[in-house]
């Protein structure tokens, strides 16, 4: 581990530290002032329908406080180019919207359309996947250029995330943990391979999410919300189109998919599921990760604290596979295969008649 020891020897590590805090202690303070304009505005989550886990109404829109910490470190620590400008705007975009949808619950279309708008945005201005390394190590061209392709296939990366990390914003602290440990991660990389401004950014989406995840922890006081969620996933999809995707190496190609691993194949397997019932891929279900985790018996604070570990270990193996290395290599599959054993686990086996007896038993939330 010695790139990530000359890393934290560095002056950048205090630089990064500071603009983590500086979110962090925002972020914090800000959350008791938008619960209170969460219950004034309206933006209240009431239990209604069995995908709720919670059983009395709870301030939702609590994603404004992430963004205040998270803006406001990047316009004082981030030297702002187009791109991050057009990541900025397109961002901006995503939480008012989010905003309407917290208190107004808009259909799914019209907000499908809104994230493509403030995806292209950012596309625009400079966020693009031009270049994609080839994953066939066998082939002679080491690299895609994607040239038009560039346009849509970044949209449709930063409008599939966004979602993504919506989708599974289910439990009390589980979406905004698990972006905490995949901006961790992204930050880890950043600096790896020298993108000290996209680590910088995610120090502050680090910090951000830090300060908001002690009254989001179960019992949570207040949820971040579709403000929340959908900022997260188009701040970290976008970031990632800078500084991961541009390494012309293999691991450009694996790693944002290690890092966000657990909300993408949550997002996929939901789509999956959806169509082969016959509805339309943004139908909502009780059948996300996080469902079948209770539903097999797990507490709300278990069932995220596996998902929590199921993060990291992507993440672990997203930082050992960019280092490299034999040894390297041979705890990034080691990891892999924890990985894949849980989520076959979780997903393939699916709930056991135990969990749900236990479940049934223990009078845990049946609405939720």
């Amino acid at each position: 581990m010695n790139d990530l020891a000359k890393i934290f020897a560095s002056e950048d590590i205090w630089y990064l530290l500071l603009a983590l805090l500086s979110a962090a202690i925002i972020s914090c303070v800000a959350t008791p002032m938008v619960k209170v304009l969460s219950v004034k505005y309206g933006a209240v989550d009431i239990p209604k329908d069995g995908r709720r886990m919670h059983d009395h109404p709870i301030p939702r829109m609590g994603g404004l406080a992430i963004f205040f910490g998270f803006i406001v470190s990047v316009l004082v620590f981030v030297a702002l180019d187009n791109d991050k400008k057009g990541m900025l705007l397109g961002a901006v975009i995503i939480v008012v919207l989010g905003i309407f949808d917290d208190k107004y619950a808009l259909p799914a279309k019209p907000k499908f359309l809104v994230q493509i708008i403030a995806a292209l945005i950012a596309v625009m201005a400079g966020n693009r996947i031009d270049v994609l390394s080839n994953p066939n190590i066998f082939s002679s061209n080491p690299v895609w250029q994607l040239g038009w392709l560039a346009y849509p296939v970044t949209v449709i990366w930063i409008v599939a995330i966004t979602n993504a990390v919506n989708l599974i914003d289910g439990l009390d602290g589980l979406a905004c943990g698990v972006s905490t440990i995949s901006a961790a991660t992204m930050l880890v990389i950043a600096l790896l391979v020298s993108e000290l401004d996209v680590a910088v950014m995610m120090a502050a989406l680090v910090g951000a999410c830090i300060g908001f995840l002690p009254y989001n922890f179960n019992p949570a006081k207040i949820f971040m919300g579709d403000t929340g969620s959908t900022f997260l996933g188009f701040v970290m999809a976008t970031v990632s189109v800078n500084g991961m995707f541009k390494q012309y190496t293999i691991i450009s190609f694996v790693v944002p998919f290690l890092m966000l691993g657990l909300p993408i194949f949550d997002e996929c397997f939901a789509i999956i599921r959806r169509l082969s019932h016959g509805q339309s891929p943004m139908a909502p279900d009780r059948g996300h990760v996080h469902h079948r985790l209770i539903d097999m018996g797990f507490s709300q604070k278990q069932a995220v604290g596996v998902l929590y570990v199921i993060s990291a270990i992507l993440g672990l193996s997203a930082v050992v596979l960019t280092a490299s290395g034999a040894q390297r290599a041979m705890l990034f599959l080691l990891a892999m295969g924890i990985a894949v054993a849980v989520a076959w686990r979780v997903f393939l086996v699916g709930p056991s008649h135990e969990g749900k007896d236990n479940t049934e038993e223990k009078g845990e939330d049946k609405d939720g």
